[in-house]
């Protein structure tokens, strides 16, 4: 009875002090905290997992390991999230106005926006149009034109199928631009890696997506950005890039990145990450490091954040019942 006792005793000291966590981030044992990008490599969650890893360094606190998590554009992550591992204090997931759509429209199953605690936003990214460097368009009116005149012969490429943002801004652009989007042809792939892997390949002629994920293919000169789909121009090396507004097709599609985590985590897990955040932001590297990321720095969250994305979730159904997309 005694020896059972001890045993007992040493599993709680033991648990209890595997779960004690260090001011920067880590585990007690050293063990990096985990991002979930819900994406392959190579796409807007994977950056935004980065942004994570680096402002968090640049801020002295500790390293983040990424963990990828495919599947429904964020779905497989976000219902994992909620129903598996809601407690775990130690993982963070990545998100865009992606997902909120998503959730909008329903993608996400049952879950909603009360599910999960909204952590911290770091960015605001822009969607995007791009062609390959060798491609016959050089401006937007040059896309437009052809939608126009033979519209099945423009084949879009993005991450997430009908309905998705990246399909919404494909369509949006089809609306403004006069041409029915049901004679659009669109090829869905999981995430931006994958549709600019595509791109390059020859199999899709357009991509409708997000600069932050395109940054590396822009700056060596593979591929060629139509429109960036801001109000302003981008600052920095992106500059040189028109936006949709200026070549006469007003057409916007601003886009939040940021972190969310499990609803039942532990609230002194909830304020240690909300607090390396907040600390990271006042780091004087924080803005250099989220623009050279394509982004423009953002750093909210609590109720603020909280507000934000129920703001964005009720303009996405309304945008949703536009385009006549289940709910």
């Amino acid at each position: 009875m005694e020896t059972s006792i001890v045993r007992r005793t040493l599993m709680v000291v033991a648990l209890l002090f595997g779960s004690m966590h260090l001011a920067d981030g880590a585990r007690a044992d050293g063990t990096p905290a985990k991002c979930i990008a819900p994406a392959k490599p190579g796409g807007g969650y994977d950056v935004t997992c980065r942004i994570a890893g680096a402002i968090l360094k640049d801020a002295g606190l500790g390293p983040v390991r990424i963990a990828y998590m495919p599947g429904g554009i964020g779905a497989v992550a976000f219902n994992a999230m909620v129903a598996q591992t809601p407690g775990d204090g130690d993982a963070i997931v990545a998100f865009s106005s992606g997902a909120l759509l998503n959730i909008a429209t329903g993608r996400f199953g049952k879950y909603g926006i009360e599910d999960v605690e909204w952590l911290a936003a770091v960015g605001i990214d822009h969607g995007m149009i791009a062609v390959s460097a060798n491609s016959p368009y050089r401006s937007l009116n040059d896309l437009v034109a052809a939608m126009r005149a033979t519209p099945r012969k423009v084949l879009f490429g993005a991450g997430g199928s009908i309905g998705s943002q990246d399909w919404m801004k494909a369509a949006l652009l089809a609306r403004r631009a006069g041409v029915d989007r049901g004679a659009l042809r669109y090829v869905a792939f999981e995430g931006g890696g994958e549709a600019m892997a595509a791109l390059l390949a020859g199999h899709v002629q357009v991509v409708s997506g997000d600069i932050a994920e395109a940054l590396g293919l822009i700056d060596t000169g593979r591929i060629r950005v139509l429109a960036v789909l801001s109000q302003e121009r981008l600052p920095g090396r992106l500059a040189t890039i028109p936006t949709a507004r200026e070549q006469g097709v007003d057409l916007q599609w601003p886009i939040l990145r940021g972190f969310y985590m499990g609803a039942q985590v532990a609230d002194a897990d909830l304020r240690r990450w909300r607090g390396a955040f907040a600390r990271a932001a006042t780091h004087p590297d924080y803005e250099r490091t989220v623009q050279a990321h394509g982004m423009v720095p953002i750093a909210i969250s609590g109720p603020e954040l909280d507000a934000y994305v129920r703001k964005d979730v009720a303009r996405y159904q309304r945008l949703a019942r536009e385009f006549g997309l289940p709910k």
